[in-house]
């Protein structure tokens, strides 16, 4: 047997295995329909996204996933498959920091798939108010990055919102110079956010020591200005470069390579567990000696792992603080709960401002 006639043999199969998947896949979807109308009939006319649920389905794919596909691509696969089925049902509107293009938008679309009713807005004010007014079921905020460290704004909204955590997103923040340009020497502007601005600053200094830098609103916007105007460009992600279709001239310059956004996912409702769970707090401590000590002392007897705290003023008091703590768990766990009990007793006060599944994605 030739080369050739090998070749066409594997191609054979190979179509036969895509007309085999896509028939699954309409066969899942119409499930999905089934699934809508079952929920309508029992009253249910909100929106039919279970956060809980589609992280056990993500974990299932990738714990029983044998490759020779990695189980994190495996999951990608089925986000956008869950992503497009759950559409059928009923679309999910998110709201995130507009416009379209921005890491904000990748995050969203990382967390709940391409398949979103999208609602940009122009602040992380507007995120809050959009969830809150019912004009969008979900929305996606920014709250810590590796390298710059907490966005404290979110932190500060979460204070006064009753929204409740639902979700968080891990979104790699991969830096890009994107020019309709075709060389470094002709460029005398850069346009992007001020984050992304710092934390290219290394790159920026060595490779374009002349170029004017300008802060704009975000990554997105700084992309369709630079495609408007001659010698310049802009440093946004892949999906802005795409989107305004403007090349990419240089790839990955940011400065630190593991840059990382840690995005969280606000809604109305509580979330059941899912069995991989973290949990946020908002807890006053009383004016004492050793008080932190004694709001942490419960979480340690029992083991529980706290992956954050951060402090930021009451604005209630001078020198007056709360603190936004991350802890392991579900807050219907048995320990946690009563390391939650505890913690009241010792504490001004505590609200929960959700458990929620772990990024499932990386």
């Amino acid at each position: 047997m030739s080369e050739q006639d090998k070749l066409s043999g594997i191609r054979d199969r190979i179509d036969a295995i895509d007309q085999q998947i896509q028939e699954l896949i309409n066969q899942r979807a119409q499930c999905a329909q089934e699934v809508a109308k079952v929920k309508i009939n029992a009253g249910e006319t909100e929106h039919f996204y279970r956060p809980e649920r589609e992280a056990q389905v993500l974990i299932n794919i990738k714990q029983r996933n044998k490759g020779p596909l990695s189980g994190d691509a495996m999951a990608h696969l089925f986000r956008e498959i869950m992503s497009s089925c759950l559409a059928l049902e009923k679309p999910i509107k998110v709201a995130f920091l507009g416009p379209a293009g921005t890491y904000n938008h990748a995050a969203s679309s990382k967390h709940f798939g391409a398949s979103i009713d999208q609602f940009p807005v122009e602040n992380i004010e507007e995120i809050f108010r959009a969830v809150e007014t019912g004009q969008s079921h979900f929305g996606v905020a920014p709250i810590e990055n590796s390298t710059e460290g907490v966005i404290a704004h979110t932190l500060d909204l979460l204070i006064n919102s009753s929204l409740q955590i639902c979700g968080e997103v891990d979104l790699r923040i991969q830096h890009n110079l994107i020019s309709s340009e075709n060389s470094l020497s002709d460029i005398t502007k850069v346009f992007s956010h001020q984050q992304s601005l710092a934390q290219c600053r290394r790159w920026l200094d060595a490779n374009l020591p002349n170029a004017e830098q300008y802060a704009v609103r975000s990554n997105a916007e700084a992309v369709r200005m630079s495609k408007n105007e001659k010698a310049t460009a802009a440093i946004a992600g892949l999906m802005a470069a795409e989107l305004y279709e403007v090349p990419i001239l240089c790839a990955e310059i940011e400065d630190e390579p593991n840059n990382t956004t840690r995005f969280i996912v606000v809604g109305k409702d509580e979330i059941p567990p899912s069995g991989n769970d973290r949990t946020s707090l908002l807890v006053t401590a009383t004016n004492k000696a050793g008080a932190l000590y004694h709001l942490l002392k419960p979480l340690a007897k029992r083991n529980i792992g706290m992956s954050k705290i951060e402090s930021r003023p009451s604005r209630k008091g001078v020198w007056e603080y709360v603190f936004f703590i991350d802890i392991e768990g579900h807050k219907e766990d048995k320990e946690l709960a009563e390391a939650l009990s505890e913690i009241e007793h010792e504490s001004a006060m505590v609200r929960i401002l959700g458990s929620y599944p772990k990024a499932v994605l990386k």
